[in-house]
């Protein structure tokens, strides 16, 4: 498994409950099409799966991680 993840932001917050939103927020999502790469961590593992469903989810390589 990856030690890093890049988190992209594939559907809108508008219409979403407020705590999809903060959650998205706090992963640095701002807008649709927005990335952010991340340490894979037990609370990332939590965020992400309260909002599956509005991202993608990539496994980077350590390389490429900057």
């Amino acid at each position: 498994m990856a030690e890093r993840l890049k988190v992209t932001l594939r559907r809108s917050l508008i219409g979403r409950p407020i705590g999809q939103r903060k959650v998205a927020r706090s992963l640095g999502l701002r807008r649709v099409g927005a990335s952010r790469v991340h340490a894979l961590t037990p609370s990332l593992r939590g965020a992400l799966r309260r909002v599956e469903h509005l991202v993608s989810i990539e496994e980077v390589a350590r390389e490429q991680s900057r």
